[in-house]
This record gives C-alpha cells, structure tokens and sequence, in this order.
C-alpha cells in the first residue's frame, strides 16, 4: 500500500476527531455560552447539515480540479472552520462554524477514496479505501476521548485549535505524500459527474447506506442509557465502553476491506446479515456488563464491516465520474446518521423500552438487505449473460504511476 495513504488517513483522523468530540463537550459549551444542553445540541446538527450540503456541492464546483488540490483546500477549509469555533464569541458564531467544519467532511472522503483507489492494483480498492477509513474510526478510539479530555481540562476552544493542528498536519502530509496529477486527466467535469446520479444502481447503492448505517445510528445514539439502565454500568465507564465500540469499528473496516477485495457483495451481505443479527440479539446481550461490553464491540465490527463495501459499489455504479456520487455516499452516511437516531428515539418515545432502538435499528438493517438485495437484481438484468462487473473500472491514472516510481 502506498504511504500516500497515510495523508489520507491523518486528514479523516481530524475530521473523525472533530465530528465526534462535540458530544462529550456538549455540557462545558452549554455552560460557557449560557444556553441549555439541547441548544447546545444544535451545534451537532450544524455540523452534520454541512456535511450533507457540502458533499455534493463541492465535489461537483471542484470536479474539474486536480484531486490533490482539491484535498488540500478541503482541508484548509476544515481548519478554518475549526480556528472559527475556537473563537466564537457566542452560539450563533459557533453554529455557524460548525457548519463550515462540516462542509469539506463529505467531499474529503468521496474524492480521497478516489484518489486511493487509483494509487493501488484493482484487487487491492477495497484496502486502500479501509486504509484512509482507517483513521475515522481511530479517532474514536484516541482521537475523540483525548480531545474529551483535553476540553474538559483545557477549556473545549483548545480542543478545537487542537484539532485544527491535526488539520495543518494533514495539509502537509497531502502535500508531501499525494502525488500530482493534473486538470482533466481524471475528473470529466460537473455535467459528467451530474450524469452519475441520474442511475438508478446508484440511487439504491445510496439508500443500502442510509438504510445500513441508519441501523447503527438507531442503536448508537442511545447506547448510553442501554449500558446505564439496562446492562448497570455506572456512568463513568461509558466512555471506555465508547472506545470498545471503535476498536470494534476498526476490526470491522479492515476486515471489510480485505474481504471486499475478494468478494465485495458477499462482504455487503455478510455485513448486513450480521448487523441484523448483532441487533436482534441486543435486549439478551444488554443483560450483563460482560456480555453488554461484547455486544458493543460487535456493533462496531459488523457496522464497519460494510463501509468499504457501500462506498466501493457506489464508485462502481458511478466509475465513468466517480467523485461526486462517492461524495453522495458521505451525505448518505450523515442522513442515515439523522434518520437512525430519529428513528430510535421514536421507539422510546413509544415506550417499548430502553433496548427498543436496537431492534429499530434490526429493522433497519433488514431494510437495507432488501435494498441491497434489489440492487443486486438489477445488475443480474443489466449484465448479459456471461458478463461481469468490474470494480471501480477505469485506467490507471497519472497518480498511480507516480507512487509506484
């Protein structure tokens, strides 16, 4: 694997950090602007609203740029955002920057999984993309507990000029380790990249996302009570629980790497399958601290399982202009993440008990194999008999020849 990738990988540990950390914040901002914890909650909002619009807008507005460029600004615009909320002098100058801080996050990942996917032989797309994931879900394992921390301590503005250092790094990284490329050499411009999401392959690879990974979110969002209330934890281990979770999420992202290299439905499917499963099992799980703790473990491994996966089959669905559908598909993560905690919390709200958003989630999950499952049908109509797909099919560009001398 090129060490380009590890640019990659340092930019998503910062975006990953900062998406994250909010939520362990939320009581020491609420306290230093005067406003309630559910004004304050806003600020997640905010964050997850750049997200969704600027993934499709700036990878369309940047479609015929160079990849690298493009990288670069992304993440000068990340840093920014960053800077901006560590001087808000109030929630509404915060909200808004959390909203900049978001607006890179999707077409970061979209365009960076293209790059990745071009600097690596073809049996090796779906490592490369698990690689620059990689840093994502590192960030709840490290990132996002020492940022925790260090806004608890520190005040939560020097957690954000923290993460914008990590951002700075990353621009410097990209610089030093992304090879060059040049205009036009790989993007076919807006019109060619507004083609790939007139597909209906590509509309039902974005709804096998939000579906899946509404199914984790749905459970996710309320972990805390589930561990407090149903398994007896005391408050204070949740957070090492929370970093359980990403050692989970980061065994299931490379495991699903590898295997979607060898078999990328098979890995969609296997995911999926499991997620329900794992769900399913959450009432029984959540009887025992023992067995709660395996059980969150596993939501992370079996929800990170299909990340490669669902973003190698959009860019597959999309390969003639694979930038801005990959991008689509970090909305799409961002939506599921909206849905599935709206989704949950619908479940409480009923009254069918603490442990109830988990088995939303299952149906979910289900909802996503079926989505799936539909997709794969259509590929068995589109392809004569005999054919094949090919996974992300396109030449070797420029960048790849350049790490490989």
């Amino acid at each position: 694997m090129p060490l380009a990738l590890l640019a990659l990988a340092v930019g998503a540990f910062g975006i990953g950090t900062t998406e994250f950390v909010m939520m362990g914040l939320l009581p020491d901002v609420a306290d230093d602007l005067h406003i309630s914890i559910p004004s304050a909650g806003h600020l997640v909002s905010a964050y997850a609203l750049g997200v969704v619009i600027g993934a499709p807008l700036l990878a369309a507005v940047t479609a015929r740029m160079s990849r690298r460029t493009v990288l670069i600004s992304l993440m000068g615009l990340f840093v920014a955002g960053n800077a901006l909320s560590a001087l808000a002098p109030d929630n509404g100058w915060l909200l808004a920057a959390r909203f900049v801080s978001g607006l890179p996050h999707g077409a970061f990942f979209g365009v960076g999984a293209v790059v990745a996917t071009n600097m690596v032989a073809p049996e090796r797309k779906a490592r490369s993309v698990s690689l620059m994931f990689l840093g994502l879900t590192v960030a709840n394992v490290a990132g996002v507990p020492v940022a925790t921390l260090m806004g608890q301590h520190l005040g939560w503005r020097v957690t954000f000029l923290g993460v914008s250092v990590i951002g700075l790094a990353a621009i410097a990284a990209l610089a030093f380790l992304i090879p060059h490329d040049h205009e036009h050499v790989t993007a076919r411009g807006l019109r060619g990249e507004l083609a790939a999401l007139r597909s209906v392959p590509v509309w039902l690879s974005l709804g096998t996302t939000v579906a899946g990974f509404g199914a984790l979110f749905a459970a996710y969002s309320y972990i805390t009570p589930m561990l407090t209330e149903a398994a007896g934890y005391a408050g204070a281990s949740v957070t090492l629980l929370l970093a359980l979770f990403g050692v989970g999420a980061t065994a299931g992202n490379l495991l699903g790497g590898r295997l979607a290299d060898h078999s990328l439905r098979g890995t969609l499917f296997g995911g999926l399958t499991s997620l329900v499963a794992v769900l399913a099992l959450f009432p029984l799980l959540m009887r025992t601290e023992f067995t709660a703790a395996v059980a969150v473990i596993l939501l992370g491994t079996a929800a990170f399982a299909t990340g490669s996966p669902l973003q190698l089959m959009v860019m597959e669905k999309a390969s003639s202009a694979p930038s801005l559908a990959s991008s689509a598909n970090q909305a799409a993560f961002n939506l599921a993440n909206a849905g599935g905690a709206w989704i949950g919390g619908l479940a409480l709200a009923a009254g069918f008990g603490v442990t109830s958003p988990a088995l939303a989630g299952a149906a979910l999950a289900v909802l996503g194999l079926g989505v799936a499952s539909l997709a794969y049908a259509v590929d068995r109509r589109a392809v004569p008999a005999g054919g094949h797909h090919r996974i992300v099919a396109s030449h070797v560009p420029r960048e790849a020849e350049a790490v490989r001398h």
